[in-house]
């Protein structure tokens, strides 16, 4: 799990752009850096051998040996690194096509989408050190034919979500290549949405792998694509959260994709968190930013490594705030945050700050630097050999002011009507309206730029969590689980 998390490393381009080779060899160093990290689960025991990064960024794979002398290669797949709907649309699973690359002596299907991420592994050159101009297939070759015969080589498909369904799929493509020294082959993947049907795992199940597996968080929406997609939506068990009905509808809309193929998912199920004891805490209420929200921690790397039991892999950096928020091109900003690194950039929107007009506190928690041009408002991001920071509310900027209305927090997050809740966030001011949900708060203060109070009004029912939203002037605050609040009668 900890090399398939490590497939993510560098998977969202940087905001003010680079080529696909510069990318490239971020990535490689990256990775080669958790690599030779001896306090992960990798020990320190493998060395990168090929990478390629396919066009527009829509899959990467990589390929790395052993170092201790157990003769084990592993081949790692990475999907789009998307928001969920995204992952399940890449698929494209209202069309099946054959899948000949696999090696089958009989006809076999597999989902357009996931063979199209699959060719486009398969066919893409490493542009970059270590192995340049080589596809996967040559690459492992090469490396294998380097190896020693004893012990007999073996080598390992892994990925995890779409890079599990590639894995899937890769697997039987290189067993059925004339490789030198006769490897044996493994499969073990990861939160894996399926890539075909029922012809596809006769054979994939059939193949003599030394290891056959799909392990999954059994919380986990994605696997659940396609084979069994509809049960997601009586999600979540106690303590939530329970799906809406917009949620409803968004799951029953994707499972329709299939348009009547039926897909299965290959290999030995090992499924995990059956008692659901791992969850995001924050996230139970019965809203669709929760549910979804649930989803994406369950799904995540992150979740996967603490439910094998393996450490935590280096984090890319993250953006919680900055201050000011508003002003103009070449004023002094603040960013706080994490893990923020000596070679770290920093962009506003599509706009790359100087590297010479930029400061990082030895501690890797703050960054000082001046404001590149642009318009309008923007998030502010931090780059790094391990990632780009997500965008986040609290860390935007407006070219100009006023600054960005945004609500981070709320406190108590329940209560009955009436109850005086504090509101933090930013950009607010003398005049602001608040509302809860549809309903304007009847007695609102404003505290500084950073707080309000309001009192929750009545609502037509009084047992529900709603947003608590702020507006200034024109601005309202987006929406988030970070501004739920939740009625407990009156």
């Amino acid at each position: 799990m900890t090399l398939a998390a490590f497939a993510a490393t560098g998977a969202t381009p940087r905001p003010s752009g680079e080529t696909l080779e510069q990318q490239t060899k971020r990535i490689i160093t990256g990775i080669d850096a958790q690599l030779n990290d001896p306090a992960l689960a990798t020990q320190d025991a493998w060395e990168l051998v090929w990478l390629a990064l396919s066009e527009a960024n829509a899959n990467m794979a990589y390929l790395v040996r052993s170092t201790n002398g157990s003769n084990e290669f592993a081949v790692v797949a990475r999907g789009t690194d998307a928001d969920l709907t995204d992952v399940l649309e890449d698929l494209d699973v209202g069309t099946v096509v054959p899948f000949p690359e696999s090696g089958s002596p009989k006809p076999i299907t597999v989902s357009k989408g996931a063979l199209d991420a699959f060719k486009r592994v398969v066919n893409t050159r490493s542009i970059a050190s270590p192995s340049p101009n080589v596809t996967l297939a040559q690459a492992l070759a090469i490396a294998l034919k380097a190896a020693p015969a004893s012990p007999q080589p073996t080598v390992y498909l892994t990925g995890h979500s779409l890079g599990g369904c590639i894995a899937t799929m890769l697997a039987p493509y290189l067993q059925a290549q004339t490789l030198p020294k006769q490897p044996k082959f493994a499969v073990i993947t990861f939160a894996a949405p399926t890539a075909g049907t029922q012809s596809f795992v006769d054979y994939f199940n059939s193949v003599p792998w030394i290891i056959n597996e799909r392990q999954n968080n059994a919380y986990d929406l994605v696997p659940h694509a396609w084979a069994d997609l509809d049960t997601t939506a009586g999600w979540y068990p106690n303590p939530g959260p329970q799906a809406t009905e917009e949620v409803k509808l968004l799951i029953g809309t994707i499972s329709k994709r299939t348009k009547g193929n039926v897909y299965v998912q290959p290999g030995t199920l090992y499924p995990m968190n059956t008692g659901y004891t791992s969850l995001a805490k924050n996230l139970v209420n019965r809203t669709t930013q929760d549910f979804l929200g649930q989803v994406a921690f369950q799904h995540a790397n992150s979740t996967y490594l603490d439910l094998v039991g393996a450490p935590a892999i280096p984090s890319p950096p993250v953006v919680t705030d900055l201050s000011p928020t508003f002003g103009a091109a070449g004023d002094t900003v603040t960013i706080h945050g994490k893990d923020f690194s000596q070679d770290s950039k920093v962009d506003f929107g599509h706009f790359a700050c100087a590297e010479g007009d930029t400061v990082i506190d030895p501690s890797g928690l703050k960054i000082t630097t001046k404001v590149p041009t642009g318009t309008g408002v923007v998030h502010v991001r931090v780059t790094n050999t391990l990632g780009t920071s997500p965008a986040v509310a609290m860390g935007q900027f407006a070219y100009g002011g006023p600054a960005p209305v945004v609500v981070s927090a709320v406190s108590p997050t329940s209560g009955k009507v009436g109850t005086l809740v504090t509101i933090s966030g930013s950009g607010f001011a003398q005049g602001a309206t608040v509302h809860f949900k549809d309903k304007a708060s009847e007695s609102v203060k404003f505290v500084s730029t950073g707080q309000l109070t309001a009192t929750a009004p009545g609502q037509l029912d009084d047992h529900q969590t709603v947003n608590v939203t702020v507006t200034v002037g024109k601005a309202t605050s987006p929406t988030s689980p970070a501004d739920e609040f939740t009625y407990t009668g009156r």
